[in-house]
């Protein structure tokens, strides 16, 4: 069983930066890409950014240039550095490694912007 231990969300003020992890507790799963999705209250869950084995990064266009996703060189563990954080980017943000066999969600995390 795979989990995914989530950390680093908390609250900022809007233009702060906050840098969310995600570790895969089982090293021996072939993973194809890792990502962050968000979910706002009332809204559907959003592809934030995802990085692919062979480091592809993709972004929503609300997000690139002010997130980074970084993947740890030979672990199944990645980054979402974010900056210049606005109100509209609260959310529970929710890491997602996707393997041949199955995608694996972790719990979420908090984010909450405020002024």
């Amino acid at each position: 069983q795979v989990q995914l231990v989530e950390s680093g969300g908390g609250l900022v003020q809007v233009g702060g930066s906050l840098r969310l992890s995600c570790t895969a507790s089982e090293t021996g799963i072939t993973v194809k890409a890792m990502g962050w999705y968000r979910q706002a209250p009332g809204k559907q869950r959003e592809l934030v950014a995802r990085i692919t084995d062979d480091l592809r990064t993709s972004y929503s266009n609300s997000v690139r240039n002010r997130f980074r996703i970084t993947k740890e060189y030979m672990r199944n563990t990645v980054h979402l550095q974010m900056n210049n954080l606005r109100f509209e980017d609260a959310a529970v943000y929710y890491c997602l490694v996707q393997s041949p066999i199955d995608d694996y969600w972790g719990q979420g995390t908090q984010v909450t912007v405020s002024s």
